[in-house]
């Protein structure tokens, strides 16, 4: 799990994105290495291994902070690992 230690606020303008990589995202530290590039961001959220190989993340924060995690994930040596994902915004909910 990470989470961003100071208040977010609840001003309406946070989002909930919930994204599943596909690939050989599992046993090389995925989740792990997830956790650590949120560490100075604005998320909170939790990654987790799916059964089918997958790796799932549920972040919430707002729509930017989220966006520019994306795209450190996807920069990171994190990328060369993963094939597929599939992005989805729900609405935010307190984690």
């Amino acid at each position: 799990m990470f989470r961003y230690k100071d208040d977010m606020g609840s001003d309406g303008a946070m989002k909930r994105m919930q994204v599943n990589f596909s690939g050989r995202v599992q046993r090389v530290g995925f989740r792990y290495s997830v956790c650590r590039i949120a560490e100075p961001l604005k998320v909170m959220g939790y990654v987790r291994n799916l059964f089918n190989g997958d790796v799932e993340i549920v972040a919430e924060g707002f729509e930017q902070e989220l966006i520019d995690f994306l795209h450190l994930i996807r920069d990171s040596h994190l990328g060369r690992h993963i094939v597929r994902e599939k992005v989805r915004w729900v609405g935010y909910r307190s984690i």
